[in-house]
């Protein structure tokens, strides 16, 4: 049942949030920490405490699998693995900061920000646990409608237009999705005499190529605007630009990953012959995100704008180490995962800093603050070299392995890729030189980061470096997972000759 209370602790806590503002505004807020604090705590003494995932013959960790709409095949289906450990590792830790970083921006209708804060973060829960595709999609949607009240409510002055964008956008493919699964279900009922939205009992249909090209395009479509895929970003930066702080942490951080981990989990397992035949276009897609978004970042004045670009660019190596096909790009991309969450949610944590203090984001009117703030220009700092790669920091790890993995799927397309780090440097280096470089010529007075503040920059520089320097763990626990993925599909290696026979790949 420990799964069960992970999602109940944050849907309770959001609703306790909530009417407890009504005694005491104050008291909204501890009760958002505390439960974020409480599922953290569960899931890193699950990962600390349980060898299973790297000892057994099974990748699951815990499993919970209770009748729901038996008629229909509908049940409440909740399974942990490796993988959704570690995502769920991330979500809490980014849930707590978001929290915290909240805690003096958000002074009005607080109970009810906190209330949509924990939703979301539920949703994200229940998307990484559920294995029931029509649970599923019950939990995709549930991510949806408070992080369009947390953008709409609580954003900056186009706030309305970047929510109305948001929710239009993921709603629409996540519709194409709803579609898709319900072709899955009664497919494999009519196969099989048995109608069901279970994954394990989904795994493995087999489908003619046509409609097994048209069902994952309808995953697809969800995934790779989640995600996004360029050209299907463009409600990523108004979204990022106008939400509160913690929205554009949880954004970057979580929901971003939503999309990533519907590739890996939904996406191969289930459609190994159409995800084969779309690998070539969808690597391709990858790089021009990864160089596209570059290009864009480097040319953005709003400094969260700037910060929204680089996450298209750094989510075209999900899309190019997922339709590698081999364990080393799968697991650069489980990195990836992580890293990009931990340092692009950290600049927009400094963006909102810098946006308290001088009440602009552009990048123009900035510059010179490292004599008046040393300790927020060098956290800044060091996740700009996280952001360009730097060795020793986690993201070199993740495009490292990602790279090296399409590289045995096709050596034209990563050699533009790689470019793309080139790229990174540009506009990394450029949020360093104008913002804490130069002359500060305006005169401001600006104060460096308070006690709270740092105790929301120091875990994510000791994470960023410990991923680094010692990326082994994660890479263990993800590796059960990784190579469990295709029991009943294509194997990586088959999938690896048929792509050289098409003449995608040569190692």
């Amino acid at each position: 049942m420990i799964l069960l209370v992970l999602i109940i602790v944050l849907m309770a806590g959001g609703l306790l949030a909530w009417v407890a503002e009504k005694w005491n505004p104050f008291l909204t807020r501890w009760i958002s920490l505390t439960a974020t604090l409480i599922d953290f705590g569960i899931v890193l003494f699950i990962w600390l405490n349980d060898d299973t995932v790297s000892l057994s013959n099974s990748s699951w960790l815990q499993s919970i699998d209770l009748p729901w709409i038996p008629r229909f095949g509908i049940g409440f289906h909740l399974a942990l693995d490796g993988l959704s450990l570690l995502m769920l590792l991330l979500t809490f830790f980014l849930g707590i900061l978001s929290v915290l970083t909240s805690w003096k921006e958000i002074q009005y209708r607080v109970g009810f920000f906190h209330f949509n804060l924990l939703w979301v973060l539920a949703g994200i829960t229940g998307v990484f646990l559920t294995m029931d595709l029509f649970l599923f999609y019950f939990f995709w949607e549930v991510m949806l409608i408070p992080m369009y009240f947390l953008i709409g409510i609580w954003g900056h002055e186009n706030r309305q237009y970047a929510a109305y964008k948001f929710f239009i956008f993921t709603q629409a493919s996540g519709l194409l999705m709803l579609l898709a699964i319900l072709g899955v279900y009664f497919i494999h009922g009519t196969l099989t005499g048995v109608y069901t939205f279970d994954y394990f009992q989904l795994l493995g249909t087999e489908f003619t190529p046509e409609v097994e090209r048209w069902l994952m395009l309808g995953f697809l479509a969800a995934f790779i605007v989640k995600l996004p895929v360029v050209p299907f970003h463009t409600w990523l930066p108004d979204a990022h630009t106008e939400a509160p702080t913690a929205g554009s942490l949880i954004l970057a951080g979580l929901l971003l990953k939503t999309g990533a981990y519907g590739l890996i989990r939904f996406i191969v397992p289930l459609f190994p012959g159409a995800a084969h035949e779309i690998a070539p276009w969808a690597m391709l897609f990858g790089v021009i995100g990864i160089l596209y978004g570059a290009i864009l970042a480097f040319a953005q004045t709003d400094l969260k704008r700037l910060v929204a670009y680089t996450s298209v660019s750094h989510m075209g190596f999900v899309i190019l180490g997922v339709f590698a096909f081999n364990e080393v790009a799968l697991q650069g991309v489980v990195m990836q995962m992580i890293t990009h969450g931990i340092s692009t949610g950290a600049l927009f944590i400094l963006a909102g800093s810098l946006y308290e203090r001088i009440h602009t984001r552009d990048i123009t009117q900035m510059g010179g603050f490292w004599t008046k703030v040393p300790f927020m220009g060098t956290i800044g700092l060091v996740f700009a070299m996280a952001s360009l790669g730097l060795p020793g920091l986690g993201n070199f790890i993740a495009e490292f392995m990602i790279l090296i993995g399409a590289w045995q799927a096709n050596g034209v397309l990563t050699i533009f890729a790689t470019i793309g780090l080139v790229a990174a440097t540009a506009y990394s280096l450029r949020i360093v030189q104008k913002v804490f470089l130069g002359k500060e010529e305006r005169g401001r007075t600006l104060v460096d980061l308070s006690l709270r503040e740092k105790l929301i920059m120091v875990p994510l520089v000791i994470v960023i470096v410990w991923l680094g320097l010692f990326p082994q763990p994660v890479l263990n626990t993800a590796k059960r997972t990784i190579t469990g993925l295709f029991p009943h599909s294509t194997s990586l290696s088959v999938v690896k000759e048929g792509m050289k026979t098409k003449g995608g790949t040569h190692d």
